[in-house]
């Protein structure tokens, strides 16, 4: 069932992606080459904790850790452990976050160093693709047409969507109706209407788009070449589509200049 949210909802959903947002801004500085990833999630768990927030991953789906961080042929749900990052390595960072009775969650893939050409490819096709998803959220469309959009455009390129996987509606619950697919059909599904919030959030891989499933709950690419992974939080209000997370404060850690976010702020 789709829980419309109104003006106060949305704001209070705006802070708890705005934590996270601020959190990964933090983290930014942290993800080099010979830190484990079990230390930058015991960073992540103190610093939305000391901020009133409660980490929203911890349990969910038996998931025992803040974030997921899934490096290189890892798509999601990649528990840290106490293996060193490399350079050249990708890492995508996923976390969610309760704060105020609402949920945040949002990911974004980060250079471990410097990585080679082909990667870095991979990251901004993926991360256009979803700029390209969020424009699609237009009132009046549908639920296909996101997926349809994002779908065209990373098979256009060469890349392949993961299609088992896929982003969701965002309130008093993590995980809430509709579902948004990255691959689709154009005017299919659900319309999108005034007062919904979603996280979109696309995976794209360097080849197949097939993914394997393992036992301790992470997916990783059937063909273990690289994947990456980007998630926004937005919202549907006073007939446009805005932004409640930013990678504004992982890009002030990290000196990029960027203004992808104008069309969308809040």
């Amino acid at each position: 069932m789709v829980t419309i949210k109104n003006l106060e909802e949305i704001v209070l959903i705006k802070k708890s992606s705005q934590l996270v947002s601020k959190m990964l801004g933090f983290l930014a500085l942290e993800i080099l080459p010979g830190r484990d990833t079990l230390y930058l999630d015991k960073l992540a768990e103190e610093f939305l904790r000391d901020n009133l927030g409660i980490p929203a991953f911890v349990g969910l789906y038996d998931f025992p850790n803040t974030i997921c961080i899934s490096s290189n042929e890892q798509v999601v749900h990649g528990i840290p452990n106490h293996k060193p990052l490399y350079e050249g390595d990708i890492v995508s960072i996923d976390c969610g976050v309760l704060l105020n009775g609402y949920y945040g969650d949002m990911a974004y893939t980060f250079n471990v160093g410097d990585v080679d050409s082909a990667t870095k490819k991979l990251l901004e096709i993926t991360k256009r693709s979803l700029y390209i998803g969020i424009s699609s959220c237009k009132i009046g469309n549908y639920i296909g047409d996101i997926g349809y959009n994002i779908q065209n455009y990373v098979e256009e390129k060469g890349y392949g969507v993961v299609r088992e996987l896929v982003g969701h509606g965002l309130g008093k619950n993590i995980h809430e109706d509709p579902l948004i697919p990255n691959h689709g059909r154009k005017g299919l599904g659900e319309e999108l209407v005034e007062g919904l919030v979603l996280a979109i959030e696309p995976m794209v891989n360097q080849g197949t788009h097939r993914v394997k499933f393992h036992k301790d709950g992470s997916v990783t690419t059937l063909d273990k070449q690289l994947s990456a992974h980007f998630e926004h939080n937005v919202a549907l209000i006073n007939e446009r589509t805005v932004l409640l997370s930013t990678f504004n404060y992982i890009y002030d850690s990290l000196g990029i200049k960027s203004k992808e976010e104008e069309p969308f702020i809040f």
